[in-house]
């Protein structure tokens, strides 16, 4: 820990961090052209916003904070950051992480288990996410089976070549947003950028990738038998969240067990009261910019950044350079 030995009797303030850039095999460049993140290499297929997991910690960048991990942040500050309740119930680990994610390329067709699979199975939680569609250049998402099938059936399908056939495959628009519980087989078209808010794990069991092969000419693993131990085999009921935003105010559009999300769309200064809230608030801006007065301090905001809120910060006022679209999550 970075902080003095009276760091505690400090306040803390609205906190900002140095992303964590993530190159993949399907990654591009438009997180540094439209966003400024990464140095401008190519391949980047992730930015990881705020992380307190394993070894892809998240460095606060503002204040006299600067220099620490959000981990580090936890351990000192315990409830006063995250909430009570949040930290009675997850300790040191920071709940959930945030994303950026440019497809440049089609994703590998993927799954990812519950918590009770992943307790079961030594793996820290299971993984439930959520994706804001940012950008799309007329391309699609994968969510779920287009009809129902048995395991030996889609795996006789992976053998066949026809797996792709039996999934349902939805054309997606900038500000669309899509739940993903756990075990909803899934996948990012190409030409879609999403934020992307989920539980704060990194375990995805791999169905499909197409054949490709990484640097070395290897195919890249696949987890055939435990994705099938985890999916749900039945057609998805509903792809794309319906909600309505609300000028100068909150609007919700999905709320888990393991997070709520909500957007705050002004284009003219708006508060919000957290005083009932036992909790932690991050917001990412998905449009525009703003700057955030609290704590006595004014903190700028520009989409694709991140700011977090701690929980013992009650009265937040948003103040809009022209106008902009926040999502605001929590732990209810």
């Amino acid at each position: 820990m970075a902080t003095s030995s009276n760091s505690t009797s400090l306040s803390l303030y609205p906190l900002k961090f140095r992303p964590i850039y993530k190159e993949k095999i399907w990654g591009g460049h438009r997180l540094h052209k439209l966003f400024g993140h990464t140095d401008g290499a190519q391949g980047v297929g992730e930015s990881w916003l705020l992380s307190g997991l394993g070894n892809d910690q998240t460095v606060v960048t503002n204040g006299y904070l600067a220099d620490n991990t959000i981990t580090e942040l936890v351990e000192v500050y315990m409830g006063e950051l995250v909430g009570d309740k949040v930290y009675e119930q997850f300790g040191d680990s920071f709940p959930l992480l945030f994303k950026l994610i440019d497809a440049d390329d089609d994703l590998s067709v993927q799954v990812h288990p519950d918590d009770k699979y992943a307790f079961d199975n030594g793996l820290d939680s299971g993984k439930t996410e959520m994706w804001y569609v940012l950008h799309s250049n007329d391309g699609q998402i994968v969510y779920g089976l287009d009809k129902q099938l048995s395991a030996s059936q889609l795996r006789q399908s992976l053998t066949d070549h026809s797996f792709m056939n039996h999934l349902h495959h939805e054309r997606v628009s900038a500000g669309d947003c899509v739940l993903i519980n756990s075990g909803t087989i899934h996948s990012l078209g190409k030409g879609v950028m999403v934020a992307e808010i989920q539980q704060s794990a990194d375990v995805t069991f791999r169905l499909y990738d197409y054949g490709r092969r990484d640097s070395s000419g290897n195919e890249r693993e696949l987890h055939v038998n435990e994705a099938l131990d985890v999916a749900v085999l039945e057609p998805a009921d509903s792809v794309l969240i319906d909600y309505k935003k609300k000028d100068n105010g909150a609007a919700n559009i999905c709320q888990t067990p393991y997070f709520t999300v909500n957007t705050l769309s002004f284009n003219q200064p708006i508060g919000r009261d957290y005083a009932t809230l036992d909790s932690f608030v991050a917001y990412l801006c998905v449009d525009g910019a703003a700057v955030i007065a609290a704590a006595d301090t004014e903190t700028d905001i520009r989409c694709g950044e991140l700011v977090l809120m701690p929980a013992s910060i009650n009265d937040v006022v948003f103040n809009p350079l022209g106008s902009c679209q926040l999502l605001e999550v929590y732990i209810s």
